[in-house]
């Protein structure tokens, strides 16, 4: 940050805040604390008839490579809200009776992933603009090697384990 978003300022400087336990910029004219913060990202990996729908990526990071549905939550959003609407602009589904699947931590990039598991109404799925392809894929068609970001990978993992088991729990990762 090169600019207090408070007042404009450009004399922001490392410091501890008084009652903080780590270093914040903190803008010399104003007295604003800015800090920096995971941001959130919601996706769901929907389901149908055993297989589960991936997207191959139009876009950076990891343009081709085939990735959850998932993105950034805006503002005014719920997770699960974000999470369907991240289906839809991916592979224009819808997806249904969303749970809790996944909570993933990218520690060096400030991300934490917010995954669910949905079903996917009616099997009817497209491709969004964010997206180059939308597919359905058993378990033993994944293609691991191709597989975008560690938090799908794990997503997709725990969700064929769990199956297996018969048992659907919360999974937690990190990276």
């Amino acid at each position: 940050m090169n600019y207090c978003s408070n007042c404009g300022s450009s004399e922001l400087t490392n410091q501890m805040p008084e009652g903080d336990n780590r270093l914040r910029q903190v803008c010399g004219n104003c007295g604003e604390i800015h800090y920096r913060n995971p941001k959130i990202i919601a996706g769901c990996l929907p389901i149908w008839d055993g297989k589960v729908l991936l997207c191959r990526r139009a876009i950076n990071p990891r343009a081709g490579f085939w990735n959850v549905p998932a993105g950034f939550l805006e503002i005014g959003e719920t997770v699960e809200a974000g999470a369907m609407r991240e289906v839809w602009e991916e592979a224009l589904a819808k997806v249904l009776n969303l749970r809790l699947q996944t909570v993933f931590t990218f520690t060096n990039y400030w991300h934490v992933y917010i995954q669910f598991v949905g079903e996917l109404k009616d099997g009817e799925f497209g491709i969004g603009e964010e997206s180059t392809e939308s597919r359905l894929f058993s378990e033993a068609e994944i293609p691991w090697d191709d597989i975008a970001f560690e938090s799908s990978r794990f997503a997709i993992s725990r969700y064929f384990e769990d199956r297996k088991l018969g048992d659907f729990k919360v999974h937690i990762g990190s990276l």
